[in-house]
């Protein structure tokens, strides 16, 4: 990648995300977004749209991120798969890291690899030891190599494997444990395998651990039935958050105080003031929970 100058590095705002709402970043607002001074707390951006070496993306980025804190968001790097981490993807990682100064960085529970096949796809994992001791030791090495704390977002499933021997909750929580990464809570998600799987929400949040979680997500699901006619949910990021999940958002800031929350909207992407108007509903939940005797430790 091309290296920034002094000049560019030292015409940022701090790259510390505050406690509000923030949006994913999309090419088609960025200029509305300068032009307005939008406020937001902050933009996200998938990572792997950022791996070339320079061009219109990273230009437009770059003065994105002189009024903003980014949060560096992966969907490739197949945290889950049975294969090696692809090292060239690592050294972009670490490399868009370092140029950029993202307040977090995450990435997925999934993988999309096997063999030499790349699928665009976030695949899930069954929950069992030799898949745990494989998460780890992955997440260990992208935390070593990018040098800094990584956070892992919670899958949203659609089925379960016989062969896992531990719940969702225990894998995460030990894979927090043992190699000291953060979590990014995805609400939409929690909502989306819950109802798929036919359990209560409310009680797989009230079990989370949330003294791990440095991010929130939420985003909009689509609504289907499966083969037997019952409630299928989709995470398609198409449409606005859907009320059960404000809901279940609420609960979760009522109970654990303010968290950095991204509005994820990745597909028939609306117009910026629609995105926005996302962000600044998140907002309002964040503001009127700010109870100082509420802390979030993250």
């Amino acid at each position: 990648m091309f290296p920034e100058t002094p000049a560019q590095a030292s015409s940022r705002v701090d790259a510390a995300i505050p406690v509000r709402a923030g949006a994913g970043l999309k090419p088609e607002h960025i200029s509305e977004i300068l032009e307005t001074k939008a406020d937001v707390g902050f933009f996200e951006v998938h990572a792997e749209n950022y791996m070339g070496a320079g061009g219109p993306p990273h230009r437009q980025l770059e003065e994105i991120r002189k009024d903003y804190p980014l949060s560096l968001h992966g969907v490739g790097l197949s945290i889950g798969g049975e294969t090696s981490l692809d090292k060239e993807h690592l050294q972009r990682l670490a490399a868009l890291n370092k140029r950029y100064e993202p307040g977090l960085f995450s990435e997925h529970l999934a993988w999309s690899t096997h063999d030499v096949t790349y699928f665009n796809d976030l695949l899930p994992v069954p929950y069992d030891q030799p898949t745990l001791d494989r998460v780890c030791d992955h997440i260990d090495e992208v935390q070593e190599f990018v040098g800094r704390r990584m956070l892992l977002e919670n899958p949203s499933t659609y089925v379960a494997f016989e062969q896992s021997t531990m719940s969702e909750l225990e894998f995460l929580k030990e894979i927090a444990r043992r190699t000291g990464c953060g979590l990014l809570l995805d609400v939409n998600n929690v909502h989306v395998s819950c109802t798929n799987h036919e359990r209560s929400a409310e009680a797989y949040l009230s079990e989370f651990p949330m003294q791990e979680v440095g991010e929130i997500h939420l985003g909009g699901h689509a609504p289907d039935v499966d083969d037997a006619d019952r409630p299928l949910l989709i995470d398609a990021h198409d449409r606005e958050v859907d009320e059960a999940v404000w809901a279940l958002y609420e609960q979760v800031i009522q109970h654990v105080g303010p968290i950095p929350t991204l509005i994820e909207w990745d597909n028939d992407v609306p117009t910026w003031p629609v995105l926005l108007s996302e962000a600044k509903a998140a907002d309002q939940v964040l503001r009127r929970n700010a109870d100082p005797d509420i802390r979030h430790a993250s």
